[in-house]
């Protein structure tokens, strides 16, 4: 997969996975921001949709492939894998952080692995699959969720918060007032609760 690996002087290693159309640059920056000496992975998504990168296909706005979604989460956790043994950083210090669609296959991984990230920074994420059992978790989670989203109704992150308590997960949810933006507040929350 197309990436970016930036050394760092500490022990943590933060995934990054971009939005619609970003890459694997997008969300280096938050690196800075939330913990300065942990060394970063950008992703780049493989599926195109009007020529935007993204991490798994969907049917509709809102509306996932789950069949693809869930080939994906196997291929980008599989990648991660390799990335830890070709980049030597350790595995059981993984932080991963989404924004939307990269939020959506973050969240996608807490459902299929088990505490495979000490913990999750997820902005503006939705459900990624109902009616599935989530394994159980004790990953530290947190979600950042926009009270007016127009593109992730706060339902979702409420439903998704309750899915991960449920599998053993801690999980803290903030709010902004903004929509679907990503914003300096919540990263500088996110940097707070990490």
């Amino acid at each position: 997969m197309e990436h970016i690996f930036q050394k760092g002087t500490g022990d943590r290693t933060f995934i990054f996975l971009h939005g619609t159309g970003g890459n694997e640059h997008d969300l280096l920056p938050l690196g800075d921001i939330v913990d300065s000496t942990a060394n970063k992975l950008g992703i780049r998504g493989k599926v195109l949709e009007n020529g935007m990168p993204r991490f798994f296909k969907r049917l509709a706005e809102g509306i996932f492939d789950e069949e693809d979604l869930i080939m994906r989460t196997k291929e980008l956790f599989g990648f991660i894998q390799q990335a830890a043994k070709r980049y030597h950083f350790d595995e059981q210090k993984l932080v991963v952080v989404g924004y939307s669609n990269g939020a959506n296959i973050a969240a996608s991984m807490l459902f299929h692995y088990a505490d495979a990230f000490e913990a999750a920074i997820l902005h503006h994420p939705m459900v990624p699959l109902r009616n599935v059992s989530v394994p159980l978790q004790k990953t530290r989670v947190f979600i950042a969720a926009g009270e007016n989203d127009p593109l992730c109704p706060a339902q979702e992150s409420i439903d998704l918060a309750s899915l991960l308590k449920t599998s053993g997960a801690t999980v803290e949810i903030h709010w902004e007032r903004h929509g679907h933006q990503l914003t300096q507040s919540e990263v500088e929350a996110a940097r707070d609760w990490l």
